[in-house]
């Protein structure tokens, strides 16, 4: 039987309405402030966008290209926060709070700050604040994991201690493709980005200990991409037949569902979900993100294995 305790991520988990809904998930909204000066809740469904009218990925995408550092974003604050915390603890329900990387925001820090606010008003409450070290649908997937096992039945503590000690056995493999943008935030040269883009090459990128991406090799060509990226996956998953895995996009629809027919194809896992990037994560990663989240080994503290074996499977 389900033991029922409250699932709250922060809003750069990036699942959309369905699988909210289906794996019951709770995210607190942070703000959006676009280029006009206007402001508004930060969002995990196109439609609820105010600002542009009849707003997609594509629209936002191609707003946010031309001027990369005109749309700002900030998490939920400490008050916000203990809002939901109490709300969920005076039901009499536990909290698991899960939070993007905290080396890439101060989300962590304001869930910590909310939690002792709660417990100072509700001395028993039970509230679990995770540092997921992950983000978008790593963080995302972490959360569907935790619902799973709320599902089977498993313990509050069990299920937290478990997404604590597993969360560093959550994999990315995929690219960022559209080098110009991180040119324009300052993460690479222009020169450098041009030549990239100019000969099709695909940064593949894992995640660190810390929750950020680190290119591990550097592929030409997209054809080539996409087998090493099967390749790694299969190196490092682990049991991908009865997986759920999440392929995240920032308007990259048709590469996406290409990968989505190839993972299928070849590993046959129990769910595939494409999600979009929505703003939050979106103006930092910007248009071109293509990649895939998954359980796998434990990941190397420098990733030197991982390098490694993804320079072996580029030789084939």
């Amino acid at each position: 039987m389900e033991n029922k305790f409250a699932i709250v991520c922060d809003v750069t988990c990036d699942l959309n309405a369905e699988l909210r809904a289906e794996y019951d998930i709770e995210y607190v909204p942070g703000t959006i402030t676009f280029p006009d000066g206007t402001e508004e809740k930060s969002f995990l469904d196109w439609s609820e966008c105010k600002t542009i009218p009849n707003c997609t990925s594509e629209a936002f995408y191609a707003l946010l290209k031309k001027d990369p550092d005109a749309i700002k974003s900030s998490p939920a604050n400490i008050e916000e926060f203990a809002e939901v915390f109490e709300k969920h603890v005076v039901a009499g329900e536990p909290v698991l709070a899960i939070s993007i990387s905290s080396a890439l925001s101060g989300t962590y820090a304001f869930m910590c700050a909310a939690q002792k606010l709660v417990l100072e008003k509700h001395p028993d409450a039970k509230i679990a604040v995770i540092d997921s070290k992950r983000y978008a649908g790593g963080m995302g997937l972490l959360c569907i994991h935790a619902s799973m096992l709320r599902k089977e039945g498993k313990p509050f503590e069990e299920v937290a201690e478990y997404i604590e000690e597993n969360k560093i056995r959550f994999h990315q493999t995929g690219w960022l493709d559209d080098l110009f943008f991180v040119a324009k935030k300052g993460r690479m040269t222009n020169a450098k980005a041009f030549f990239g883009n100019l000969i099709g090459i695909k940064p593949i990128g894992e995640l660190d200990h810390n929750g950020l991406t680190t290119v591990i090799g550097k592929v030409k060509g997209e054809k080539s991409a996409y087998k090493v990226c099967l390749d790694y996956m299969e190196a490092v998953g682990e049991n991908l037949q009865d997986q759920i895995i999440l392929i995240a996009q920032s308007n990259r629809p048709k590469q996406a569902a290409a990968y989505k027919q190839m993972i299928q194809e070849r590993f046959s896992p129990k769910a595939i979900y494409i999600c979009d990037v929505f703003p939050p994560t979106g103006i930092n990663v910007g248009p071109g993100l293509m990649v895939a989240f998954y359980m796998g080994k434990p990941i190397s503290k420098d990733l030197a294995e991982e390098k490694a074996m993804l320079a072996k499977l580029m030789q084939k």
